[in-house]
């Protein structure tokens, strides 16, 4: 899709959205565990924090397996 940039020249704009989803389900799946585990709502609310950056755990559990 081209857009016009500032200088009235256009720029050419490609969007790949399937990140999203699998980010979005992940985020859906990952609520659903931290606050079924929960022990009490404060633990609930963490577990939500929790599953906002689940990439970070992902991919600290995958380093910390690999030894890096």
């Amino acid at each position: 899709m081209a857009k016009r940039n500032i200088k009235n020249r256009f720029v050419c704009c490609h969007h790949n959205h399937s990140g999203h989803a699998v980010y979005g389900l992940g985020f859906i799946g990952a609520a659903v565990y931290y606050i079924s585990t929960a022990t009490g709502f404060w633990m609930g609310v963490l577990g939500f924090l929790k599953a906002i950056v689940w990439p970070a755990f992902l991919v600290y559990g995958l380093l910390k397996s690999l030894g890096l």
